[in-house]
């Protein structure tokens, strides 16, 4: 499930001060399981050094074109990585990329390349704006490669503009997107619902839920990583979690602003995965004014409306999404309930786990879940990072879908 698991990329280090950030780009790449060879030019060398890189990913860091092997280094590292990244690229590096030039070890990796490239420009002042380097990066998206960035803020020189390099985690994000992209998943649409909604009683006060989110966003990575295209709908208590690269995000507040959204999306997705906790019930009038401590409100409810039942009756009119997934956080009963939730709403597989567990379910990192289909399956997962429950929960899906 993880796409960087033993893949080899090379990481190109040009002479910026972001230089600093690459160095912990390689260790974000070696810790996610790939094996990372850094090049770093003459210009990148007087920030950093190799001994850095080579500490970081446990290989040798290269430099020059001339030492040792080095006179066919170059064809070896470029034709067998899986990915080129160049982080930080230069204005000088860009053009000479954009210009064919090769005179030096990573400008001449990268003419031997048969991978996909990814750079992630980064320059001071107006450098990145400039009618030449917008020429070469315009040249460079034509012939495939994939500009990052760059991001808005403050520069080095005090000046703030568009020129900073991406964060080591975004761009990190960009490498498991370009890695996954013929993945099982490929072509799928898969829509994915996380975090909690909040139902209004005044202009300040509104009913919730514990959930993080957390669940869901690890859903949506997963999906990612089989290359899937997601579409993920964020409830607001999930607000501040950032989004997984290359998932499409809605964000909503109410039940009934989920269940437009799901239904909207999932109309024409292969898959929903409806990890959200939606609020069961709402208050039936929202008071205009802030109610006032001195009065003890009297507050009726009424229910929300059941997405899932909403979903089972547009797959019965159009056949989508053709697999379903809902989830069960319960505090008694659990797989009795869970058993009664797969069968009245038609899904493809419940998600069930127990919300009493402290170590599993709302705010914290671990689940323990048991996952069941039609039929009486029933699987009883041991404790996990909410990422390895993710995984599983999509191998099944990849099973549902007869796509692996």
């Amino acid at each position: 499930m993880n796409p960087l698991e033993g893949k080899r990329i090379v990481l190109g280090v040009s002479g910026s001060v972001a230089a600093y950030k690459a160095a912990d780009l390689a260790s974000k790449l070696t810790q996610a399981g790939a094996l990372v060879d850094a090049i770093l030019s003459d210009g990148a060398e007087r920030f950093v050094t190799p001994l850095t890189f080579a500490a970081l990913t446990g290989r040798k860091a290269r430099t020059s074109l001339w030492e040792g092997e080095a006179h066919v280094v170059h064809v070896g590292l470029g034709e067998s990585a899986d990915l080129l990244v160049i982080a930080p690229c230069t204005a000088n590096t860009l053009a000479k990329l954009a210009t064919g030039q090769a005179d030096n070890l990573l400008t001449l990796t990268a003419l031997a390349a048969r991978c996909p490239v990814l750079v992630a420009p980064a320059m001071d002042g107006g450098m990145f704006e400039h009618p030449a380097t917008q020429a070469n990066l315009q040249t460079l998206r034509e012939r495939g490669v994939q500009i990052l960035g760059p991001a808005q803020g403050r520069m080095a020189s005090g000046l703030k503009g568009l020129g900073r390099m991406l964060e080591p985690a975004e761009i990190l994000g960009h490498v498991r997107l370009a890695l996954s992209r013929n993945g099982p998943l490929a072509g799928k649409h898969v829509v994915v619902s996380a975090g909690g909604t909040q139902e209004p009683l005044d202009p300040v006060r509104y009913l919730t839920n514990r959930s993080s989110g957390k669940q869901g966003f690890a859903l949506a990575q997963a999906a990612l990583d089989l290359g899937a295209r997601v579409s993920l709908v964020v409830g607001a208590t999930a607000a501040l979690l950032p989004t997984p690269t290359g998932a499409q995000r809605t964000d909503v507040e109410t039940a009934a602003q989920m269940a437009e959204a799901v239904l909207e999306l999932s109309r024409e997705a292969d898959v929903l995965i409806m990890a959200a906790a939606v609020a069961d019930f709402r208050p039936r009038q929202v008071q205009a004014h802030k109610i006032k401590k001195s009065a003890l409100p009297k507050i009726e409810l009424e229910h929300t409306q059941d997405i899932l039942l909403a979903v089972a009756e547009q797959r019965r009119r159009a056949g989508r999404p053709e697999v379903v997934v809902g989830f069960a956080a319960e505090s008694e009963r659990l797989l009795e309930n869970a058993r009664e939730k797969l069968e009245r709403k038609g899904l493809s597989m419940v998600v069930a786990n127990d919300i009493s567990a402290p170590d599993a379910g709302f705010a914290v990192d671990t689940n323990r879940v048991f996952l069941l289909l039609p039929g009486g399956v029933v699987e009883r997962l041991p404790l996990m990072t909410k990422g390895e429950v993710a995984n599983e929960v999509l191998r099944r899906v990849v099973r549902l879908l007869g796509a692996g």
